[in-house]
């Protein structure tokens, strides 16, 4: 069975975000999975060299706070998708979230040219808001942790 990323299913007008959108020619294009009970969402990214920091072979905060903001709304779409009963197939056109608030405690430099994992578990799944937690695993380490407030895009944006 073909898994399907949440960031294939938005729809037309939300496809071109730099970090997670499908669209963008320019873009890091994120891929976020939901698990086999839909608890968890799984993201995994070995980030470009010219990401580096301040501190050489180490990714820069701006790109953790990215990866941390393009996975967390992805999530919360898909928990608030999930929440209703619904699957998620290639045919679905999800409800988009976007960031009200974005907490990142920042645990251990995140090395370059090793896969980064973030895993998204949601907090409170509510009717137009989703409260959801992740974690950043790099080299078998927890590197950072995040905690994010997204809510869902109203149809005038």
């Amino acid at each position: 069975m073909k898994k399907t990323a949440i960031q294939d299913t938005y729809g037309e007008r939300f496809r071109h975000c730099w970090g997670c959108g499908p669209d963008n020619d320019h873009g890091m294009h994120l891929r976020s999975f939901p698990d086999e009970g839909g608890k968890r969402v799984v993201c995994s990214v070995i980030p470009d060299q010219i990401y580096t920091g301040g501190v050489p072979d180490n990714l820069f905060g701006g790109m953790i706070a990215v990866i941390f903001d393009c996975h967390g709304t992805a999530s919360a779409a898909f928990f608030a998708h999930h929440d209703k009963g619904l699957e998620l197939t290639e045919n679905t056109v999800i409800e988009r979230f976007i960031t009200a608030r974005l907490e990142i405690d920042f645990k251990k430099p995140v090395p370059m040219g090793t896969p980064v994992n973030v895993t998204a578990e949601a907090e409170e799944i509510g009717e137009r808001k989703v409260i959801v937690s992740m974690v950043m695993e790099a080299g078998g380490e927890v590197r950072a942790r995040a905690r994010m407030v997204a809510v869902k895009v109203k149809d005038h944006m």
